[in-house]
């Protein structure tokens, strides 16, 4: 796949509910309770029940991957954190991810992430490296 800065190569939004927090729990191992009670995430002072931060990361790395030659390597992934994604126990969350082309160099090209939950930024410095 040729890569040219600036070039869209993915776009999706991937809704998230409770269940899929249970999915991922046990996935993951993560049972930390934030990620499914909200007396317990209410006692901590969140805003209710997080998605885990590694289910938010792969949610942003699969788009890519999805959109990749079936050859292509990942040669570094890296996200800081900035705002949680509540899931609402009725509404779910839909968590939204654009893959634009950031930088070519000759092994490797960059690619920007920029996710989003609702008007939120929730992933800043959001890149992958893929080999070229």
């Amino acid at each position: 796949m040729p890569f040219t800065v600036g070039d869209v190569i993915a776009e999706r939004t991937v809704h998230l509910t409770r269940e899929s927090l249970v999915r991922y729990a046990g996935a993951s191992g993560d049972f930390n309770p934030i990620h499914y009670r909200d007396d317990v995430a209410a006692e901590v002072g969140l805003p209710g029940v997080l998605a885990h931060g590694m289910l938010t990361m792969g949610i942003a790395s699969s788009v890519v991957v999805a959109a990749l030659e079936p050859t292509a390597r990942i040669v570094d992934y890296g996200v800081r954190f900035t705002k949680p994604v509540v899931v609402d126990p009725e509404t779910g969350a839909d968590v939204h991810v654009l893959a634009t082309v950031g930088a070519v160099e000759e092994t490797a090209a960059r690619i920007d992430l920029k996710v989003t939950f609702g008007d939120a930024t929730v992933l800043v410095k959001a890149q992958l490296r893929v080999a070229i």
